[in-house]
């Protein structure tokens, strides 16, 4: 069985290492939208894989690293792209979340990341 609990939050960034024409070298942002998903079986006594309040008291300290914030000057997203902000995620959580299977990060309805620490 696998659960996902979705959070929102807004920031800005530019890609540095694109050609100067790229219009994504500007500064410009975002409404990102994560998804967490965790695989277990439910505890027998509590009936859940994860508290969905313990997930998210565990995940919101990392969005308010990022939300309303400049990507680029967050240590470990110089260069933020979609890519590398799930990995910046993933490699904070893969620790503190058991279970934790994949990562989903959409940066606009049609675009997005699904990373499984692979």
């Amino acid at each position: 069985m696998e659960i996902y609990k979705e959070f929102a939050f807004d920031s800005a960034h530019f890609l540095p290492n694109v050609p100067p024409d790229h219009k994504c070298r500007s500064m410009h942002g975002h409404t990102y939208h994560l998804r967490v998903y965790v695989k277990g079986m439910p505890d027998k006594e509590k009936g859940w894989i994860v508290d969905f309040k313990e997930l998210k008291d565990i995940i919101m300290p990392l969005i308010d690293k990022l939300d309303h914030k400049l990507l680029n000057k967050v240590q470990g997203l110089e260069n933020p792209t979609a890519e590398n902000i799930t990995i910046w995620f993933w490699n904070h959580l893969k620790t503190m979340v058991p279970g934790i299977s994949k990562i989903e990060l959409k940066e606009t309805p049609t675009t997005g990341v699904i990373y499984s620490g692979e």
